[in-house]
């Protein structure tokens, strides 16, 4: 398995996009899985996952694992070819993929439960921005392995972006018609 698979093809992005096939990857996340235990997790099919799950083995994004004999059939596990994934800058998709595929993830959160979301506008130097890129990305990257019997997964979006948001001058600035503010 490689460490991050860089995207940047549009067949893998096309194969990322459907919600299935995102849930599907998130649940190979924990581990390889069988057809079968796709389809008992993601309540769907034999052949509907065999479909998704082909999907993304031509996209080069889940591979065959593993084969054993089952009750005189051959029973196939598969598995993700890179523990994450990762966008090419020159990609066609940016963030607003990233963003689709979180809105898609997210699920209501009942009352008394943790969930928090918010946007925050932080004024930076391009010094500062770049200090806090690299912090934010040291923690993304922590391994955290997935285990059910530790609790509930939750989703981790994190953006450091340029705004678009103009910003005021000082408030004893002269405005645009040459008078001081007020």
């Amino acid at each position: 398995m490689i460490g991050h698979l860089v995207l940047r093809s549009p067949q893998q992005f096309k194969a990322l996009g459907h919600p299935v096939r995102h849930r599907m990857v998130n649940v190979l996340r924990q581990r390889p899985a069988t057809l079968r235990q796709l389809a008992r997790v993601l309540e769907m099919s034999k052949g509907t996952i065999g479909y998704h799950v082909r999907v993304l083995r031509e996209a080069g994004l889940v591979r065959l694992a593993e084969t054993r004999r089952v009750r005189g059939g051959t029973e196939q596990s598969f598995a993700l070819v890179s523990k994450g994934f990762t966008l090419h800058q020159d990609a066609a998709v940016g963030p607003e993929f990233l963003i689709n595929a979180a809105l898609g993830e997210m699920l209501p959160s009942p009352p008394g439960r943790t969930s928090h979301t918010v946007l925050r506008h932080l004024w930076l130097t391009d010094a500062e921005a770049q200090a806090l890129t690299a912090r934010l990305r040291a923690m993304v990257d922590e391994p955290h392995p997935a285990d059910p019997a530790r609790g509930e997964p939750y989703g981790l979006l994190v953006s450091l972006f340029r705004a678009d948001v103009p910003s005021l001058p000082p408030d004893d600035a002269p405005d645009a018609a040459g008078s001081a503010a007020s």
